[in-house]
């Protein structure tokens, strides 16, 4: 039998982010791949416009970045001069619109606001450009038979087609189909849990400056929120001087909403400084026409159905947004599984018996290292809704932050912060965690030894120097009735 005969296909099912980087990876192996999506080609302009107010603009940081590195053709670099580095967080605090910047990294280290269409865009036209790529649009899956390697799809016409794959990944987001066909055929532990927010995209446009060019309303290298504990408004800025903005609240709070007036007082009330920049009538006009999306958690465990099946991304990890990692996890799932796949050897062949020889192991071996990786950047994005809701006003929080970027600026290998760990490395996320409450009791030790040594020291003062003390306390409080006389 030929190579050529031998050659492996992988089919992959969605052509997202994830699913579209993952098809250059394969093909630069030599695969050959097929990819599904189920939506229209997004980058026909008659389909541009019905993707606004549906997404929330993206982070893109280390982990996205070092997998985009990876593939060789710098992608990286192109998606970085469409972006906008955020070294900050800009805070707005009371009707009054005071801001206080906090910054990610002592070492000036930043994230990049990018746009998800575009990046998308240039992940399709890398894929598509690459021979042993096949790109099927509007195709929906409706059934995955792994164990003969076969997946039915129905077309947008009303056309069913099946194909064959020998090995299939599911990176079809969140509500994932692949992930469905894999539970009737396994034993897979899965937990899907939604929170009481929700929220709705606004948009703030440029404005113009001395000259008459249009320029940013806000600086555009902070991540701006607005935060209110139970709620929250962030804006992330965009390459045309606009800013995407995203309203957090429970979904009750936005039904409470249900007239302009309302909406007005609401913004006054909470969000004063903001309804200048967004301008009001495009405020109740993207309140009011925008959809309201939900904000779910998936866990999934297994990702692999022995050498049959994968999945990765949203569809085995969906994440609250508030750590600006699922992109970044994603990415990061393409460029683990396949230094998992380039550790086991596997080659890009099937064996007189259609087996991808070693397959199997190395999809469990992914499963094992990933899994855990997966739940603590899950569990950690829904940790970070509090602290952006709420902690970041806090004087307990400013206070650690300001003691933990000292320490990591004089010790940088004694002390990394979390944040620094996740969105500036490439460590995996159960071992930034692990890591970091290490460093939280040794934090809290030498703080609490702290309080315990500047009380002490007070206290003794106060007892060397009583008599003193009292005796000003006596000629003050005698001169207070004096003036009182």
């Amino acid at each position: 039998m030929s190579s050529e005969q031998n050659q492996a296909v992988v089919g992959i099912v969605g052509g997202g982010l994830v699913g579209s980087l993952n098809a250059i990876y394969f093909a630069q192996r030599g695969w050959k791949v097929e990819l599904y999506e189920l939506r229209p080609d997004m980058r026909l302009p008659i389909h541009r416009e019905s993707r606004r107010g549906k997404s929330i603009n993206l982070a893109l940081s280390e982990r996205g970045l070092s997998a985009l590195r990876g593939t060789g053709l710098n992608l990286e670099k192109t998606i970085l001069k469409a972006s906008v580095p955020m070294k900050a967080r800009m805070v707005h605090i009371g009707k009054n619109g005071t801001q206080m910047s906090q910054a990610y990294d002592v070492n000036g280290q930043y994230i990049n606001a990018v746009d998800r269409a575009k990046l998308n865009e240039l992940l399709l036209d890398e894929a598509q450009s690459l021979a042993n790529v096949t790109v099927y649009f509007e195709h929906r899956l409706i059934a995955a038979d792994f164990d003969n390697n076969t997946v039915e799809f129905m077309t947008s016409n009303g056309e069913k087609k099946t194909y064959r794959n020998d090995f299939i990944i599911g990176a079809d987001g969140a509500y994932s189909k692949t992930r469905t066909q894999m539970m009737r055929s396994m034993r897979m532990d899965y937990n899907q849990e939604y929170i009481d927010t929700g929220y709705c995209e606004l948009s703030m446009p440029p404005v113009k400056d001395l000259d008459g060019k249009p320029t940013f309303a806000l600086d555009p290298n902070h991540l701006h929120i607005w935060p209110r504990h139970t709620f929250m408004l962030i804006a992330l800025p965009n390459p045309d001087f606009s800013f995407t903005c995203t309203l957090f609240m429970p979904f009750q709070m936005f039904e409470n909403i249900k007239t302009e007036d309302q909406l007005m007082s609401f913004f006054s009330e909470n969000f004063n400084d903001s309804i200048r920049l967004i301008g009001e009538d495009a405020l109740k006009s993207d309140f009011f026409g925008n959809p309201r999306g939900s904000l779910v958690t998936v866990k999934a465990s297994p990702h692999n159905y022995k050498d049959k099946s994968i999945i990765i991304g949203d569809a085995a990890h969906a994440m609250v947004p508030f750590y600006g990692q699922g992109m970044n996890c994603g990415f990061q799932d393409v460029e683990v599984l396949h230094q998992i796949l380039d550790k086991h050897h596997i080659k890009p062949q099937t064996n007189k018996d259609g087996v991808i020889v070693g397959l199997e192991k190395a999809l469990d071996d992914y499963s094992k290292t990933r899994v855990k990786d997966a739940h603590a950047i899950c569990d950690l994005a829904m940790y970070n809704y509090y602290e952006m809701r709420h902690a970041v006003t806090s004087f307990k929080f400013l206070a650690r932050k300001k003691l933990e970027g000292a320490i990591h600026s004089v010790f940088p290998r004694l002390i990394i912060p979390l944040y620094t760990m996740v969105s500036f490395s490439t460590l995996p996320y159960s071992k930034a965690i692990d890591r970091w409450h290490r460093q939280t009791h040794w934090l809290n030790v030498a703080m609490m030894s702290t309080t315990i040594v500047a009380a002490t020291t007070a206290t003794f003062v106060g007892f060397r120097y009583r008599d003193h003390f009292m005796s000003s306390v006596t000629h003050v409080v005698d001169s207070v009735k004096k003036l009182k006389q």
